[in-house]
C-alpha cells in the first residue's frame, strides 16, 4: 500500500573530502557516504539520485567539512528534489589521520582515528553527532596488586637470611631477574564514541574531543618508539591502572565537561589478554546548558 517513506537515497558512496588539520592546511581523505531523503508523498516514486549524487560531488570537492557547511549541503539537497523531500541526512566516513609525538624521543608517527559524521536537516534544523575511537592500553588493577604481592614475597625470600642492606643492594636486586616475579596483564583497548553537537558551535572539534580522551586515559597507544618512549609507556601504564569501569568514567568525564556536546554515548572495550573474552562498559550523559 502506498505511503510516505522515511528515507530513500544511496550509500557506500566514494567521495574526496576536505578535512580540518590541527595546526596545518586541510587534508584531502577518501570517505564513504550515505545520504538520503524522506518521500512526503504516499504515491511519488523515484527521487532524483543523479542530483544528490552531482550536488555531493561538487560541495565536498571543494569545501572543508564544517557543520555550517553541512546545513548548505543537506539544504540543497532538499531542494534538489524539487518539492517531493522535506528533509535530508548524510552519513560521512573516513579515517582521520594525526602525527603525534613518541613520549620522550624525538620520534613521531601517524595515527589513524575512524570517524563517522552523521548530519540530519529536518524542519530547519541540523543535528549534527560524531562518531570516533581512540585506542589505548590497560592494565589490570587487580593483576597489578597480585604482581607485586609476588614481587614482595621474592624479596622476603631472597633476603630472609639476615644480611646487611643497601640501597645499591636492593637497586641491583630489583634491576635482575629476580626482582621481578610477576608481570600484571595489560592489553590494547579502545574506546568509541558518539556526541551530539550543539548546533551553535560552527566547528568540529574531533582534534580537540581525541586530545581530551587520549589525555584522559593516559595510556594512548604509540606508533614509532625508541627504548626511552617504551620505559615512558610502561610508566604511564603502571601510573593509569584501570579496569573497563575507570576508563568509561574517565571518558565520561571529559564529554560531560565539554560545552559543544549536548549528549554523549561511550563504550569501552578490554581485548583481555588473560581471558578468550573482552571486558566492556557502556557509559551515556546529556549536558545541561
Amino acid at each position: 500500500m502506498a505511503r510516505p517513506l522515511d528515507w530513500v537515497g544511496m550509500s557506500n558512496i566514494a567521495l574526496p573530502l576536505r578535512v580540518a588539520s590541527p595546526g596545518g592546511d586541510p587534508i584531502q581523505v577518501a570517505a564513504s557516504v550515505d545520504v538520503g531523503v524522506d518521500l512526503t508523498s504516499a504515491d511519488t516514486r523515484g527521487i532524483h539520485m543523479s542530483r544528490l549524487y552531482l550536488r555531493l560531488q561538487d560541495a565536498f570537492a571543494s569545501e572543508v567539512v564544517t557543520p555550517a557547511g553541512l546545513r548548505r549541503v543537506l539544504q540543497s539537497l532538499v531542494d534538489s528534489q524539487a518539492g517531493i523531500s522535506s528533509q535530508a541526512r548524510l552519513a560521512l566516513r573516513y579515517d582521520q589521520l594525526l602525527l603525534r609525538p613518541a613520549l620522550a624521543s624525538g620520534n613521531a608517527g601517524w595515527k589513524r582515528y575512524p570517524v563517522e559524521i552523521d548530519a540530519n536537516l529536518s524542519g530547519g534544523h541540523l543535528r549534527l553527532a560524531l562518531k570516533f575511537s581512540v585506542e589505548y592500553s590497560s592494565t589490570c588493577p587487580a593483576s597489578a596488586a597480585l604482581s607485586r604481592q609476588l614481587n614482595a614475597e621474592r624479596f622476603s625470600e631472597d633476603f630472609a637470611v639476615a644480611r646487611p642492606l643497601s640501597a645499591a643492594v636492593v637497586s641491583d636486586w630489583l634491576a635482575s631477574e629476580r626482582g621481578l616475579a610477576a608481570t600484571p596483564h595489560a592489553q590494547r583497548s579502545r574506546a568509541s564514541m558518539r556526541v551530539e553537537l550543539r548546533p551553535q558551535f560552527d566547528e568540529l572539534p574531533l582534534a580537540a574531543l581525541i586530545d581530551a580522551v587520549e589525555h584522559a586515559l593516559g595510556t594512548p597507544v604509540q606508533t614509532a618508539v625508541k627504548r626511552d618512549d617504551e620505559q615512558a609507556f610502561a610508566r604511564l601504564n603502571a601510573e593509569n591502572l584501570m579496569f573497563c569501569e575507570d576508563a568509561a568514567r574517565r571518558v565520561a568525564a571529559v564529554l560531560a565537561a565539554d560545552p559543544r556536546i549536548e549528549r554523549f554515548e561511550a563504550e569501552v572495550e578490554h581485548y583481555e589478554s588473560l581471558h578468550p573474552h573482552d571486558a566492556v562498559a557502556r557509559v551515556s550523559g546529556v549536558n545541561v546548558a
